[in-house]
């Protein structure tokens, strides 16, 4: 018999109490995603799942497409991220267009193209660094080839992710030969560390499918025995991660911005795992990955996708 993830909670909150499983919060309304239908230099139309939307333009609205760019390098049918003003859902503050993302480990290279492992449950990724970007990925990742670390923000374009931003500086050594970890102790009710983002819709068709506006994350402490699954190939965590289940929450805050949410699991984030590299979104540092959100939930917590991390407090029940 299955379990979806809101009977999971609910379960874990009758037997353990309601501040065990606490709900988790809906996508605030200033964050939309669709498709592009028309744009014009004051405005733009996008189809999302309850119809046609338009968001207008301030002189202050910012744009993005691999890189920061004008309002008329997007294009009818780019999948967009939007952040709306505070002052209203209808005004755009920030617009990412065909934004992607790629975690992981290289498993195969053929000249400026890589194939790379995102870890238990995902479909390896297709990635392409395009010269003008090949110069600022090699000083963040000063080894492509397989068995070596890979993390970069880019575009889509013809089914495959063109990096253009790498997200952290990775080891020139392979996973295989990485230190080992010190002994990870009991969680201490609260830990510090970085958090990315993934995108479970890939871009695809975000108009109508409901995986571009899930709300969650991708968690890298998920239980062996149950959630991981046949096949599991989750790391130790750099921190002292507590074992969640899919359909658990956990309380997150941006320690970059003070936005603090309830998030619950949604899947394997056994790729972050991986990482123990620094972020360093604001003043302070942080290390080691604790959750991987998703897009929309990521921008929804203040976070640039195009950075690719924030410092943030993970705290269970």
């Amino acid at each position: 018999m299955s379990v979806d993830l809101g009977d999971r909670r609910r379960l874990t909150a009758a037997v353990l109490g309601e501040e065990a499983a606490p709900a988790a919060d809906a996508l605030p309304g200033r964050v939309a995603r669709g498709v592009i239908l028309d744009i014009t230099p004051h405005m733009l139309r996008i189809a999302t799942p309850r119809g046609e939307e338009p968001f207008l333009f301030e002189r202050s609205t910012t744009f993005w497409r691999g890189g920061d760019v004008d309002s008329s390098a997007l294009h009818p049918g780019d999948d967009v991220v939007i952040r709306c003003a505070h002052g209203g859902r209808w005004v755009a503050e920030r617009v990412w267009a065909q934004i992607a993302r790629v975690t992981g480990v290289i498993a195969r290279r053929d000249g400026e193209a890589l194939e790379v492992d995102e870890g238990h449950g995902r479909p390896r990724r297709h990635v392409v660094i395009p010269y003008r970007a090949s110069g600022r990925i090699g000083v963040r990742h000063p080894v492509l080839e397989p068995g070596y670390l890979f993390d970069a923000t880019g575009v889509w374009h013809d089914g495959a992710v063109h990096a253009v931003i790498p997200a952290t500086t990775q080891a020139p050594y392979p996973v295989e030969e990485a230190p080992r970890r010190p002994p990870v102790h009991r969680f201490p009710g609260a830990v510090s560390g970085t958090v990315g983002w993934y995108d479970p819709a890939l871009g695809r068709s975000t108009h109508v499918n409901p995986l571009a506006r899930a709300v969650g994350a991708a968690y890298p402490a998920l239980d062996r025995s149950s959630d991981c699954g046949g096949g599991c190939d989750r790391d130790e965590s750099c921190g002292p991660l507590p074992l969640l289940s899919i359909g658990m929450t956990f309380s997150l805050r941006n320690d970059c911005t003070g936005i603090s949410a309830t998030i619950p699991v949604l899947s394997c984030g056994s790729a972050a795992g991986r990482f123990c590299d620094v972020c360093t979104a604001c003043e302070s540092e942080a290390s080691g990955r604790i959750a991987q959100l998703t897009l929309m939930s990521f921008v929804a917590m203040g976070g640039s996708p195009e950075s690719g991390c924030f410092n943030a407090t993970l705290t269970v029940g």
